[in-house]
């Protein structure tokens, strides 16, 4: 058996799969679902979804008027491309060899898992990417990346009446005298009267969560005769907000490595409350790499797998160092079509 048969995409696809079919995915792998899209560019509508404009009369026997499609535009970028690799070395290949010339398969089994841990994290990084630029949207409305070496940066033109900054004892973090129901209901009645869409989900992270479970007014509105003295837990913090207001929080505390380092950093920052609709935000398209578009068709000694819809494990073997190289790319960028009913606040 040649070695190298056991590193190819195909069985790093399918430990990849075993390993992580019970994960619990990101919170923007739901609200942004994978979608695959052949090239680079990414194109998608904005603003459809905005107020029906009434039909316009017409009189017997005319032509009816041509209507103009109001409140969409069209935008169209490029997606970043990012791709990483790992070689295993003349050693490791020396340790596989004896393994395998032994036939001993609980030898080969543990150096095999290594090598494919390490490659499975090269995967997993790519979740990590797209999950930062699926959050930086929730966060900021913007993108913000670096995808090797080269910055990119993308304005979704959020709109500047949809943002909101608190300011004095209104912040959150001053817990006896903030408000934060009167806040959100404020919101959500402003992005009902824009698009008719009235947000029902909200995003934060335990940090800000937690003014809510101290606030005096919350308090009191659940327990008049003695609203200090409540003992409030998540879930009657919960079910009060769907209640009272008809809103759902997630708490999503989700952290990762970064890449300089290895410091771990929050997808979602403390001090923010995001407003969201139901249903999906989004898409994350994934675009095509050049293993995917260049080697999948068996011209070259590469071999190509594709994982999680759009991400290329290529594997090829070099002569001299006798080594295999393993290369995880990906092209991704999430849309964000229900932009307009997104409601993002700062509120300490």
């Amino acid at each position: 058996m040649d070695i190298f048969d056991l590193i190819n995409p195909k069985e790093i696809a399918t430990y990849y799969t075993e390993t992580t079919s019970n994960k619990i995915p990101y919170l923007g792998s739901v609200l942004f679902p994978n979608k695959k899209r052949l090239g680079l560019n990414l194109e998608w509508f904005k603003g459809s979804k905005s107020l029906p404009v009434m039909l316009a009369s017409a009189a017997f026997d005319t032509k009816a008027t041509l209507r103009d499609r109001i409140g969409v535009s069209k935008l169209e970028t490029e997606m970043p491309f990012f791709r990483e690799s790992m070689r295993i070395g003349e050693k490791e290949r020396q340790q596989l060899l004896m393994a395998v010339s032994a036939s001993n398969n609980e030898v080969v089994k543990p150096i095999l898992a290594n090598i494919y841990d390490d490659i499975t994290n090269l995967i997993n990084g790519s979740d990590v990417v797209a999950e930062r630029m699926r959050m930086q949207l929730l966060y900021s409305g913007t993108i913000s990346v670096s995808a090797n070496g080269v910055p990119y940066d993308y304005d979704y033109k959020f709109k500047a009446s949809h943002k909101k900054a608190l300011t004095g004892t209104a912040v959150w973090s001053d817990v006896e005298n903030s408000d934060p129901i009167a806040n959100i209901q404020e919101w959500q009645d402003l992005i009902e009267e824009d698009t008719g869409i009235r947000p029902t989900r909200a995003i934060c992270t335990r940090k800000t969560w937690n003014y809510l479970m101290k606030n005096k007014k919350i308090k009191l509105d659940m327990n008049p005769s003695g609203g200090q003295n409540i003992i409030m837990t998540d879930k009657l913090l919960q079910q009060y907000l769907v209640d009272k207001i008809g809103l759902t929080v997630a708490v999503y505390n989700k952290k990762y490595l970064t890449e300089v380092g290895g410091n771990s950093e929050p997808f979602f920052p403390d001090d923010v409350f995001t407003l969201i609709p139901e249903g999906n935000l989004g898409n994350t398209f994934f675009g095509t790499t050049p293993e995917e578009a260049d080697l999948m068709s068996g011209k070259s000694r590469a071999k190509v797998e594709i994982v999680n819809t759009g991400v290329a494990v290529t594997t090829y073997v070099e002569e001299h160092p006798v080594n295999a190289l393993t290369i995880v790319s990906a092209v991704c960028l999430p849309s964000f079509e229900s932009i307009d009913s997104v409601f993002i606040a700062d509120v300490a």
